[in-house]
């Protein structure tokens, strides 16, 4: 009698045995491991037929180890841990789980855009130091309606983003070479280059994922291009950002403050000059979490693993090009 196909759980730090139970219940075999590196996946998953990854790196020479390897469904939204090149040369199939936070990401974003606007992080340490100036520890406190923010990204945690600072009164310039610029306008905004939206920006929040052409948007160059006392927000990856370059911004106060939720090392190292950094509001990577999307990660990418694997449709796959090469394979 033939095995199931077997899927590998190769990493998670989220509660709960749900997806074993979803995927187990469609008639799959499933195996949870706790990989850390690429090579703990390869040996992890050596039978696999699809893997469920949050952090775990899946390269190009793992994939090439993995020959059951059919899918890969990634517990979030970017796939960055994934050599997603490599997955669609092997034909295999990769889905992320694109929806389940965005109200969050957004409420969270539009927050931190709230709190640096109104400079609420030095107002707060202002009184716990016991200053009570408003005008004075306030100084560069924005008033929406003569401020812009820029975002950059308008997918659909960036479209939210915009439509909520629209809605505070701010002025909102939009970038991103995927959406056509007739949308940006019909959503009430204003479409941009990346260089002239960072010009105009009094506030940016970052809403693109993180490829070799995003990384480091925003560096040292980029940033002294920006207008003096400008804000930073990022809700996104960390790798959009050059941190070294930001640190000193805000040192010289070129960059008047920033919110971070995400960082080039997680957890925030001890030693970095960010966590002393003037104006700066810092968040644990939390801008996706409510009680209901921690219940509905797990839950839908187990799902769309029983669901590939079952024949039926998985609109979240992010390379459907990787059939081509199945098939080519295949013939």
């Amino acid at each position: 009698m033939t095995e199931p196909p077997l899927v590998v759980i190769t990493d998670s730090d989220l509660p709960g045995d749900e997806p074993e139970r979803i995927l187990e219940a469609a008639g799959l075999r499933v195996r949870r491991a706790s990989c850390r590196t690429a090579e703990d996946v390869a040996e992890a998953a050596r039978d696999a037929t699809a893997l469920l990854v949050q952090w775990a790196p899946v390269t190009a020479p793992v994939l090439a180890r993995l020959e059951r390897l059919r899918f890969v469904s990634r517990l979030g939204i970017g796939y960055d841990m994934i050599d997603l090149a490599a997955a669609t040369a092997r034909g295999v199939a990769v889905a992320n789980t694109p929806d389940y936070c965005v109200e969050e990401v957004a409420a969270h974003t539009i927050a931190m855009v709230a709190a640096l606007a109104r400079r609420l992080p030095v107002l707060d340490r202002a009184v716990r130091d016991g200053r009570w100036s408003a005008a004075g520890d306030g100084a560069g406190a924005l008033r929406p309606s003569k401020a812009t923010v820029a975002v950059i990204g308008f997918g659909r945690i960036g479209s939210l983003a915009a439509a909520h600072a629209a809605a505070l009164g701010f002025r909102v310039v939009v970038h991103d070479p995927n959406v056509a610029e007739e949308a940006v306008r019909a959503a009430g905004h204003e479409p941009a280059g990346l260089a002239p939206a960072l010009a105009a920006a009094d506030i940016v929040t970052l809403h693109v994922p993180l490829t070799e052409r995003t990384r480091h948007l925003l560096n040292g160059e980029s940033i002294a291009r920006m207008r003096p006392g400008v804000l930073i927000v990022n809700t996104c990856r960390g790798g959009l950002i050059d941190e070294g370059a930001l640190a000193g911004a805000l040192a010289t106060g070129h960059v008047a403050g920033a919110a971070l939720d995400v960082f080039e090392l997680e957890p925030l190292p001890a030693d970095s000059p960010l966590r002393g950094a003037p104006g700066v509001l810092l968040t644990p990577h939390a801008a996706w979490y409510s009680p209901d999307s921690l219940a509905e990660l797990p839950r839908r990418a187990a799902r769309q693993i029983a669901d590939f694997l079952g024949g039926r449709t998985v609109t979240s796959i992010v390379n459907p090009e990787y059939a081509a090469a199945r098939e080519g394979g295949d013939a």
